[in-house]
């Protein structure tokens, strides 16, 4: 499967000497700490083989499906009843035309490693490369554990439910996986209380996995503070939000608990009347529990979504239709880490913005919290969602060099459904020395190959194996 008139050789974005020898002397072959995706634990557990490159490669894949809709493809090809053969050469047939979107590069690196095609997908090509990558799934050495050996991962960080008891991981531990797969501790669902009935059911799910009554707001608290011992015992370090911005007020009053208290015990159609205060009432109370057991919280900003009512309605959440909003966010933000760090009940943090035009908020936001006990205490994360493209992640590392403290940096995550996006850390890597190398040769940062090589590795991994408490 080899044409060498690609584009993706060895030095794929590298265009400088002192890049290049950044990136193959010192990030090229570094291990992967994946602190935040999304990657299914029971596929993991099973070792789960895939049937043929549509399963492991298109389905789920909502930044695909948002192209390929964009270009006319009917919903049937995406997530409708096509084959998977089909839906794989309708794919096929949008990759020419994706040129300047980081899907075509993303793509072809996906398809490069692990399954050694290096050969433009396109029409011509589709139906050679599908039977080629179709075998090669059928083999033990691409099994779900296999592809992460073969990726250099050491370190998968999940996301999962407070109700999720866990059993995957549970397995994978006791299989002695030499992949270290934690969960972490995503909440969303006990912060909103605006649909009255998904939130009562929840409750009720909640009460019985945490074998507890909840019939108040510290009833509440405490069966959440049960769940968060749980995951602390299967080897969870780390919480996740995804939040369109944090919540402006974060007390609850008498009145405010009290009808909180009626508003679950009692049949009645009334909303809650102050929603974003409860949300960021329970929010804050978890984030106290975070700092007590040494956790690392992050909260993904900026997101609006479920655009279209109708394609949610067809094909529920993660359907391909979020997109940048344009929340205020320095405000409430500063608010809610100051009303922490007060009490100093600040865990560490790490920030993540989807709309580029908050990346100096948020790290400059960074720095008025770091307090000297932990390096890189509160992190600017990574270019997340629209922003883990090339331009994404210079803006990113460009805000954190000049309003913080780059060399502290924990480095790239795949927030990913599949197991074929670990190539989006080479990705990260071959930015990351590209633009470093640059500025080595345009004098801008010291000529000394050991001295930024040191911080590239740091970047890539060591500053991550330091920062998380697994």
């Amino acid at each position: 499967m080899t044409d060498n008139t690609t584009i993706f050789n060895d030095h794929f974005l590298l265009h400088n000497e002192a890049g290049k020898n950044l990136f193959f002397n010192y990030a090229k072959d570094l291990p992967i700490i994946d602190y935040h995706n999304h990657l299914p634990p029971a596929e993991i557990a099973e070792n789960k083989k895939f049937v043929n490159l549509t399963q492991i490669w298109l389905k789920g894949d909502h930044y695909k499906w948002r192209a390929m809709r964009a270009l006319g493809v009917k919903e049937s090809l995406i997530t409708g009843d096509a084959t998977d053969e089909e839906k794989f050469l309708a794919w096929a047939a949008c990759m020419p035309k994706l040129l300047r979107n980081p899907l075509f590069q993303w793509s072809q690196m996906e398809l490069k490693n692990p399954f050694g095609v290096d050969e433009y997908l396109n029409p011509a090509s589709a139906q050679k490369i599908y039977a080629h990558c179709n075998e090669l799934l059928q083999e033990d050495s691409f099994s779900t554990k296999s592809l992460l050996k073969g990726y250099n991962v050491e370190m998968v960080g999940t996301t999962d439910d407070p109700l999720d008891d866990l059993a995957a991981h549970k397995k994978i531990a006791e299989d002695g996986f030499s992949v270290k797969v934690f969960p972490s501790f995503r909440p969303d669902r006990f912060l909103n209380i605006s649909n009255r009935n998904a939130f009562l059911e929840n409750i009720v799910k909640l009460e019985t996995i945490a074998n507890t009554n909840i019939r108040s707001f510290d009833g509440l608290l405490a069966a959440l503070e049960k769940r968060v011992d749980f995951f602390h015992q299967m080897g969870c370090r780390v919480s996740d939000h995804g939040l369109n911005l944090m919540p402006s007020k974060y007390k609850m009053s008498k009145s405010l608990e009290d009808e909180f208290n009626q508003f679950i015990v009692n049949d009645f159609s009334d909303p809650y009347s102050s929603p974003d205060t409860f949300a960021g009432a329970v929010l804050f109370e978890l984030c106290k529990m975070y700092h007590a057991r040494g956790w690392v919280q992050q909260f993904h900003l900026g997101a609006i979504r479920n655009n279209n009512t109708r394609l949610l309605k067809q094909l529920g959440a993660d359907a391909g239709v979020d997109s940048i909003g344009d929340f205020s966010q320095a405000v409430a933000l500063s608010n809610f880490l100051n009303g922490l760090d007060s009490s100093d009940q600040l865990a560490k943090t790490i920030l993540y913005n989807l709309n580029p035009a908050d990346n100096e908020l948020m790290a400059t936001m960074c720095g008025n919290f770091s307090d000297g006990t932990t390096k890189g205490k509160m992190q600017f994360g990574s270019g997340w969602w629209f922003l883990d493209q090339r331009d994404g992640i210079i803006d990113q590392l460009n805000a954190l060099s000049n309003m913080g403290v780059v060399s502290n940096f924990v480095g790239m995550i795949t927030d990913s459904r599949s197991f074929l996006s670990y190539s989006r850390h080479d990705y990260f890597r071959r930015v990351l020395c590209n633009l470093f190398g640059e500025e080595m040769e345009n004098g801008l940062l010291p000529n000394d190959e050991a001295w930024i090589g040191g911080i590239i590795k740091d970047i890539c991994y060591y500053n991550a194996k330091d920062y998380f408490n697994f």
